[in-house]
C-alpha cells in the first residue's frame, strides 16, 4: 500500500511541475515515477527499514513554512550580494540539537541545506555543524523554530 501511495504521490507532483499532459511526456513521467518506486522498495529491502513518511497536513504545513523561509532567505542572500560593502562575515560552528529520530535529524539537516546562506556539514548524534553566510544565520538556527517546527511533525 505505502508503495502505491508513493506512486500516485510522485505522479501527481511529477503532473503539476511538468505540465506536459501528451501521451508520451505522460508516460515518460510514469515510468520515471516506477522506476522511483522499484528502487525505493529495493533499498527497503536491503537495509530492512522502510523509509515511511506520514503524508499529513502537518507535513505540507511544514513545507510551506520552509518555502517561505528559502524564500526569505533568498532576498536576504541577494541583498547583501548586491550590497556594494558585501555585508557577508562567514561562520562554521556547531550547533546542538534535541531531534533524536535519524527521520527528523535528515529533514532537519536538509532543511538547513536548503535554506539558502546555510549549509549542514556534518551529522553527529547531538549535533550538526554548520555553515552560514553570517553570524546572524547562525543565532536564527540558535533560537531553534527550525527545530520546533520539525518536532511538531513527530516522524
Amino acid at each position: 500500500m505505502h508503495y502505491l501511495i508513493l506512486i500516485l504521490v510522485l505522479y501527481l507532483f511529477w503532473l503539476l511541475l511538468s505540465g506536459h499532459l501528451t501521451l508520451f511526456f505522460l508516460s515518460l513521467g510514469l515510468i520515471s515515477v516506477l522506476l522511483i518506486a522499484w528502487l525505493q522498495h529495493r533499498m527497503d529491502q536491503i537495509d530492512r527499514e522502510p523509509a515511511l513518511l506520514k503524508i499529513t497536513l502537518k507535513l505540507f504545513r511544514y513545507a510551506g513554512w520552509l518555502s517561505w523561509n528559502v524564500l526569505l532567505s533568498n532576498i536576504d542572500v541577494v541583498r547583501r550580494i548586491w550590497d556594494p560593502k558585501l555585508p557577508i562575515d562567514p561562520v562554521w560552528e556547531r550547533l546542538d540539537i534535541h531531534v533524536k529520530s535519524a527521520r527528523e535529524k535528515t529533514l532537519y539537516a536538509n532543511s538547513i541545506t536548503l535554506t539558502p546562506g546555510t549549509l549542514t556539514t556534518d551529522i553527529k548524534d547531538d549535533h550538526f555543524l554548520i555553515h552560514t553566510l553570517t553570524p546572524e544565520g547562525m543565532k536564527q538556527l540558535r533560537e531553534g523554530e527550525m527545530e520546533k517546527q520539525i518536532k511538531r511533525l513527530r516522524i
